[in-house]
């Protein structure tokens, strides 16, 4: 315990400049004025109690915790005013003044500044009507109670260096404490970030299994033949699945293809497994995206090709990206088949009824972008749009 062992050694210090210059006021130079001795016994008798009283009180917090607040102020003011009166007196016992200077640096340290000078002037005051009663010299007069005023002004810088690191240590604790709370918001950011990776693309690899295995079973009893060639197209599309896990993982990690050559594969692929027209067309000057941006607008192109294959089987789709002077625009159209429900409400269709239309919200959410989806003269269009330029908040 550090404070303990700090009260203990300044009480020890006391207690031996106590005896040591009681010896020095008493036996080695007593006062040579008549009738300063007694004072001086009177005062060093008061000093010694008010000494003692000082000292259980630091030493017991709880039993300082039953006095009022002015009671530890009032101590120290009378132990400046005894220990200054018997310095006053003169002799050996003008050492004593060191005690006032400890009790008013002690007050300049703990007490606000109004009960520092109170103790202070307490002191300065015995020193002077002492002196004065007992014919002391100007030197005595005007050193004495600079001595008082010098624990002040030493105690009060004290006290000040002390509270600016006590503000200074709460300020490192709460900074401490905002950058433990934005790690943590940073940890969930990459959280969602990954969850939404792994639905996107699983979500995108098991639609389209699913949707080959549902046509497996469809024709399985009629035509064992066809039933095999689907199976084994499912089997190539796990595979191809597993491939495009692992480069969803390294694209965490790396930076992904142009928007536009990465847009190519993914409607090409679709073509290819599906066996369904896709177009795919650009306009304007295609200009690099940041990663975020570009596989944010990916994931949302690969979504709206599964759901048009689940939803719009053989139908024609279109894919067509926008290089605007301010945004970006993907646009994704499907032709509704003829039994469709035209009365079906505008909603975007997931794979799963999960958390499609959420990821793709809030790719789009994080990034500034929009994100509009519905039936529109018999096509079911899908519109993704995200600023050219994110905002330097978010691209930090």
């Amino acid at each position: 315990d550090t404070g303990g062992m700090l009260r203990t050694v300044n009480a020890l210090a006391r207690a031996l400049g106590f005896v040591w210059l009681g010896l020095l006021a008493f036996l080695i130079a007593p006062p040579s004025a008549p009738g300063a001795l007694p004072v001086q016994i009177a005062c060093y008798a008061v000093l010694g109690l008010a000494l003692l009283a000082w000292t259980v009180l630091e030493a017991s917090p709880a039993a300082a915790a039953r006095y009022p607040a002015w009671a530890l102020p009032v101590l120290r003011g009378v132990i400046a005013f005894a220990s200054g009166f018997a310095a006053g007196a003169g002799g050996g016992g003008s050492a004593l003044v060191v005690f006032a200077f400890v009790a008013a640096m002690a007050a300049g340290i703990n007490s606000d500044l109004a009960a520092a000078v109170a103790v202070t002037a307490a002191g300065i005051l015995a020193i002077e009507v002492s002196g004065l009663a007992f014919g002391q010299s100007y030197g005595t007069l005007l050193g004495l109670p600079a001595i008082v005023l010098a624990g002040l002004v030493i105690g009060h810088n004290w006290g000040g260096y002390r509270i600016q690191a006590e503000q200074a240590a709460a300020l490192l604790a709460q900074r401490e404490q905002l950058q433990a709370e934005q790690r943590r918001a940073d940890l969930l950011d990459e959280r969602a970030r990954i969850a939404r990776e792994i639905h996107d693309v699983l979500a995108h690899s098991l639609g389209a299994l699913g949707i080959q295995i549902q046509a497996a079973r469809s024709v399985l009893h009629k035509d064992a033949d066809q039933a095999s060639d689907l199976l084994a197209a499912a089997q190539q599309m796990a595979a191809e699945g597993l491939v495009e896990t692992r480069r969803a993982v390294q694209a965490l990690r790396t930076d992904t293809l142009p928007l536009d050559e990465e847009l190519a594969l993914v409607t090409d692929t679709h073509a290819q497994r599906y066996h369904v027209p896709v177009s795919y067309d650009t306009g304007g000057v295609p200009a690099a995206l940041p990663p975020d941006a570009t596989l944010a607008l990916l994931r949302i192109a690969q979504e709206a090709l599964v759901n048009a294959a689940k939803h719009a089987a053989g139908q024609p789709v279109a894919v067509r990206l926008d290089y605007g002077d301010a945004d970006v625009r993907l646009t994704v159209r499907n032709d509704l088949p003829p039994s469709a429900d035209t009365r079906q409400a505008a909603d975007v269709s997931t794979v799963n009824g999960g958390y499609g239309l959420t990821g793709m919200h809030e790719r789009l959410r994080l990034l500034n972008g929009t994100l509009e989806a519905g039936r529109r003269d018999g096509q079911w269009i899908v519109t993704a749009e995200l600023p050219r330029r994110q905002p330097e908040t978010m691209a930090s």
